[in-house]
């Protein structure tokens, strides 16, 4: 593909996209999630076209243990919303497989009202062991949505550890789901999970109402003693249905009512600077990697530093200084 075509091709992957092409969008995350040079490059040049229609929507991150039903609240919250004007998009990310890299990648069969919504855009991404339970371009995918016109953003994480606050660090609005019978989900859920919430949502609270209550009266003690992510913002503890869709408009309320709250006081706009440089460093990072490992001294001996390390020959520390040793052309200590 000549320079030319590219431009072309993106240009018009833009501007189908605007107009709410949603194989356009599908194709343009494609593109974003692809791991070869030409595609990335392509990426890019959408990414830098688009940037003028990025950053007007809602964005809410939802987090819980396996089980906790996350798929479907968001299936019965999404349909609430586009019932009420919204357009949805929900970016659903499955746990692969360390050892085969597979995904199951099921999310549209659990949520069968919205797989069918045309005012929804679901896209299941396998997360490949990314760190944070995240796909790697979840905030890039979350900007071809914006750009497409869908006004809230929900995301989906794999699950509950300490590194799943990642997606704190890019949405507007944490929201962790947890599951009545709060003293044992409270000795499984991290206190860095909690310290991140904006929000604690006790789900299925409808199967036993009593213990529900319990559970939010004893996640509301846990809230109360520790830091809030926010000056301004008390997390509530709400009670909630996604099978039944009890609760999900209050919860919504509050929803609303914190991107009120933080949007007057200037908070979420400052949120919002402090998320682009830590998406410019994610990129600067995983970018100064991949150009360390294509540097062909460090092809030519990689296998060979990474026996002696699997040997014990050679400490990691040692290891990583010679291969950047390789990298920059210094052959006095690549040997």
């Amino acid at each position: 593909m000549s320079a030319g075509e590219a431009a072309d091709s993106v240009e018009t992957i833009a501007r189908k996209l605007r107009a709410g092409d949603r194989a356009a969008l599908a194709r343009a995350i494609t593109l974003v999630e692809s791991r070869r040079s030409d595609h990335q490059k392509l990426a890019q040049a959408l990414m830098n076209c688009l940037a003028p229609h990025i950053g007007a929507a809602m964005r809410v991150g939802i987090t819980g243990v396996p089980g906790v039903g996350k798929s479907t609240l968001i299936d019965a919250l999404g349909s609430n919303l586009t019932a009420l004007g919204h357009r949805i998009a929900v970016l659903a990310v499955d746990p692969s497989s360390k050892s085969s890299g597979g995904s199951i990648l099921g999310d549209k069969t659990r949520m069968a009202k919205l797989a069918v919504n045309p005012n929804a855009f679901i896209r299941p991404s396998p997360s490949a062991g990314t760190f944070g339970g995240v796909a790697a371009r979840t905030r890039e995918t979350m900007a071809l949505c914006e750009a497409a016109g869908f006004d809230i953003l929900l995301v989906e994480t794999v699950g509950v550890g300490q590194s799943e606050t990642t997606v704190a660090d890019m949405t507007d609005f944490f929201l962790v789901l947890t599951l009545p019978g709060a003293g044992d989900e409270l000795q499984g859920i991290k206190k860095g999970i909690i310290e991140q919430a904006d929000m604690v949502a006790v789900n299925k609270a409808d199967v036993d109402p009593a213990r529900a209550r319990l559970a939010a009266a004893e996640y509301s003690g846990a809230l109360r003693i520790l830091a809030p992510a926010s000056p301004n913002w008390t997390p509530p503890v709400v009670l909630v249905s996604g099978l039944a869709n009890q609760g999900l408009a209050e919860m919504w309320a509050e929803i609303e009512r914190h991107r009120a709250v933080l949007g007057a006081s200037g908070e979420l706009a400052r949120k919002r600077e402090r998320q682009r440089i830590k998406w410019m460093r994610a990129l600067l990072e995983e970018r100064l990697l991949r150009h360390v490992l294509d540097n062909a001294a460090v092809k030519a001996s990689l296998a060979q530093i990474e026996r002696e390390v699997a040997s014990g020959a050679l400490a990691p520390e040692a290891a990583v200084e010679r291969i950047l040793a390789a990298a920059r052309g210094d052959p006095s200590t690549v040997f």
